[in-house]
């Protein structure tokens, strides 16, 4: 069950640079900084959770990864890119706690947004729309409108939109935060299916630590005031995951290491 190969080797190539990041939001009240200092290299073909309490600044990171918001300080480096540059080919694919989907267009129309966004002929692209849907396990579902769809076939339905102009990294925002809890798991297998099928390099935001455990390589703790990365912690299991391992004394031995992390007074 335990992978023993190390996390990343030095000398593998990075897909995401932070490099000294802080950010600062200026309200009627004070100045706000919600990051200061993170520094972060994601590998290639990796996935890399971030967890830490709500206001440390991790949908700010990862704000600043997708190039929707610009760092006061530092740089955040896409193969060597900005962000925007990333974005507007299409190879930045994001998925948000809120699936918002289109409620008058279908499953495929609501998968095909972002290459009409793109300019690209979507009559071409049916293939890749249909094979998609089928990899979220939504065949049968194409036509049905949003209002048709369960709350977790509505995120599927989002996870398919992110992938479908064949991103090169993968933006996660509390994909599932909205779901029960048994549901949520059932998503969690369900995605780590997809990205296993299509292993683009993923940063996702977490607050559930065994989801962060479940899913990713590496989880990158943060702890707030002002948001900062405490912690980077290996995941050490082999892929794929089995729902049993949510039972092992090893994985809650991790997820115990993660819950301590967070906890803002021990000592680092």
């Amino acid at each position: 069950m335990v992978d023993e190969q190390p996390f990343a080797h030095p000398h593998e190539l990075a897909d995401l640079s932070i490099e000294g990041v802080s950010k600062t939001f200026r309200t009627r009240a004070q100045p706000v900084q919600a990051l200061s200092s993170v520094t972060l290299k994601v590998r290639r073909g990796s996935f890399v959770a971030l967890i830490g309490p709500s206001g440390c600044g991790k949908s700010t990171l990862l704000r600043l990864v997708a190039g929707l918001e610009e760092p006061d300080q530092g740089a955040v480096l896409l193969r060597n890119e900005s962000p925007q540059a990333f974005r507007a080919r299409g190879e930045l694919g994001i998925a948000f706690q809120d699936p918002a989907l289109l409620p008058w267009r279908t499953a495929r129309r609501n998968v095909a947004l972002p290459l009409q966004v793109l300019g690209e002929k979507v009559s071409e692209q049916q293939q890749r729309i249909d094979d998609l849907i089928e990899l979220v396990g939504l065949t049968g579902y194409a036509n049905a409108l949003p209002g048709q769809l369960s709350g977790g076939m509505r995120q599927r339905v989002a996870i398919a939109r992110a992938l479908v102009t064949y991103p090169s990294m993968l933006l996660l925002d509390e994909p599932f935060g909205a779901l029960d809890q048994i549901l949520r798991r059932s998503m969690n297998l369900e995605l780590q299916r997809i990205w296993m099928a299509s292993p683009t390099t993923t940063l996702m935001v977490t607050h559930n630590i065994d989801e962060a455990a479940f899913l990713a390589d590496q989880v990158v703790v943060m702890h707030a005031a002002p948001g900062r990365i405490v912690d980077v912690i290996p995941i050490p299991f082999s892929r794929p995951r089995a729902p049993a391992l949510f039972a092992a004394p090893e994985f809650h031995a991790i997820c115990d290491r993660l819950a301590a992390a967070l906890d803002p007074s021990a000592t680092r």
